[in-house]
């Protein structure tokens, strides 16, 4: 049995219906210039429960929220989850298209994934705690 079919099952993850749409048309349109990215997304999306925006629970990881997690034993982070346009690590945006980006995805505190990294290495990222999207000044106009 290889290292990936002893994977552990990943968490179930909630994805409003509005950025689930956003996300899909994202990945399809990326699926031929970054055919890792755009599937490492899809794959997060297809097994996503999406839900009416309304529906949404508080504390649930998605577009614009603010999460303090741990990879493996480093330090904690904290980082807000941004579309690729909109990331800039230095400012702590990350972009759901890097693998730490699609594996908050949907993610609520105390929930854990695991994936393997492109050296092939697992890597298990931790969710502490998920704070509200802010409003996008850009966005509400």
């Amino acid at each position: 049995m290889t290292a990936k079919t002893k994977a552990i099952r990943p968490p179930a993850i909630t994805i409003a219906r509005s950025e689930h749409a956003r996300l899909s048309n994202l990945a399809d349109m990326l699926a031929e210039r970054d055919p890792h990215a755009a599937e490492q997304l899809a794959v997060e999306l297809d097994r996503a429960k999406v839900v009416d925006d309304a529906r949404m629970a508080p504390g649930i990881m998605r577009m614009g929220s603010v999460a303090e997690f741990r990879i493996d034993d480093e330090p904690p982070q904290t980082a807000e989850l941004v579309f690729p346009k909109d990331a800039d690590i230095s400012r702590q945006r990350i972009s759901v298209l890097t693998p730490v980006g699609a594996a908050l995805l949907g993610l609520s505190a105390g929930q854990s994934i695991e994936w393997a990294a492109r050296d092939g290495k697992v890597r298990r990222l931790s969710v502490i705690a998920v704070h509200a999207a802010v409003p996008d000044a850009a966005e509400a106009s």
